[in-house]
């Protein structure tokens, strides 16, 4: 869903743990070059088409996402990492 906004590339969205919720949705996004996007916008974004509670809670942009030598996204990758800058939100 968040891959058809016109300025995001690529987007991994994953889980991550929060200790009021339990797990809490978390998105790394790529921008496409020359465009701006902030994390307001893309929940925005988000709600216009999902409920509330499925809009990503932290928003991260990345220069590229983790893939695999045979082009699969390390999933795992992105969680750890986007826990990591939870953590030390």
């Amino acid at each position: 869903m968040l891959l058809q906004h016109p300025a995001i590339a690529e987007c991994a969205v994953v889980g991550v743990p929060d200790e009021e919720w339990g797990q809490v949705i978390a998105a790394a996004i790529v921008v496409r070059a020359g465009e701006s996007l902030d994390p307001d916008a893309v929940r925005e974004f988000a709600r216009r088409s999902l409920r509330s509670s499925k809009t990503p809670e932290i928003v991260s942009f990345v220069d590229a996402l983790p893939y695999t030598e045979t082009g699969k996204l390390l999933r795992r990758t992105v969680k750890a990492e986007l826990e990591a800058g939870a953590a030390s939100a």
